[in-house]
């Protein structure tokens, strides 16, 4: 497996972001493509998108994916509409920066059939028709339900465009899901990961507390309610000496791409994840 980050974590900007990836000897990128981001899909000339790549290539990267959340997910037929189209250009983009993953979240997947599930699935028809048809994946990041969910989801699809980008540590934090049993579900649709750990604040933490000086760190935390909390890798509730394994049985190996949405100091935690992958790709043969 192969070690990735997320440029936006650095919080040093597209291009320092990339020079910082490439001093720490991370081997992939991800990035944001959507309204707002340096990459936005809609403001990537044919110029900047070979700018881009010789940013990224110079510097002896890979795109790993890139992120095509617009932050409304496809549960609201009209938004559906517009959103379909503007993933579509994100998948466009990735295939012209030489990356054929783009990923999302498509919001709370229900587990009953209803119609929100029904409107959900007839978007994600159509983005996986559209993916296949460009050689690309359009993955679904873990977290909302649990694996079993989103694995019959997809399973009642009937089109392989669209995949699973799996983060352990949202299904730990959201879902209370073990990322080593999720796999069972949706371990055959991974195209991408994201390294990230954390916990769910009602499990170990009295709220009342609200966890003292490491709320204040966590602003993208407080403003979800407290429900719970990212952590560095190796201070939450991802066993990664069972995942990663689980990970490897399904056949997969691509990238861990970290993923460091909160604290302080983003940069050293992001250098602590890389040297902790590398321990554990050297522990269990992951190379």
């Amino acid at each position: 497996m192969k070690i990735g980050a997320m440029v936006e974590s650095f919080r040093l900007g597209f291009r320092g972001g990339v020079e910082k990836a490439a001093s720490l000897g991370i081997e992939g990128l991800q990035a944001y493509a959507t309204t707002g981001s340096e990459l936005a899909a809609e403001n990537m000339t044919e110029e900047k998108i070979r700018e881009t790549l010789d940013i990224v290539k110079s510097n002896g990267l890979v795109f790993s994916a890139l992120c095509g959340d617009f932050g409304h997910g496809f549960m609201n037929p009209d938004n559906n509409k517009i959103y379909v189209e503007k993933s579509k250009r994100v998948l466009d983009l990735a295939k012209k920066l030489e990356c054929n993953v783009v990923t999302t979240h498509i919001g709370t997947v229900p587990e009953e059939e209803c119609e929100t599930k029904e409107i959900m699935r007839a978007a994600c028809r159509e983005l996986a028709e559209y993916a296949d048809s460009v050689g690309a994946a359009f993955a679904v990041e873990t977290g909302p339900e649990t694996g079993k969910i989103l694995g019959e989801f997809l399973d009642s699809l009937g089109a392989g465009g669209v995949r699973v980008n799996f983060d352990p540590a949202n299904l730990v934090m959201c879902v209370d899901d073990r990322p080593e049993n999720a796999l069972k579900y949706i371990g055959k649709y991974v195209v991408h990961t994201h390294a990230k750990d954390g916990i769910m604040l009602k499990k170990k933490v009295d709220e009342a507390v609200a966890i003292g000086e490491e709320a204040k760190e966590h602003k993208a935390m407080l403003e979800m309610g407290r429900k719970y909390l990212e952590l560095p890798l190796g201070e939450g509730d991802v066993n990664f000496d069972v995942y990663l394994p689980a990970l490897s049985a399904t056949g997969y190996n691509g990238f861990l791409t970290i993923e460091r949405e909160v604290g302080g100091n983003p940069v050293a935690d992001i250098e602590l994840a890389v040297n902790f992958l590398r321990e554990k790709i050297e522990k269990f043969n992951l190379k």
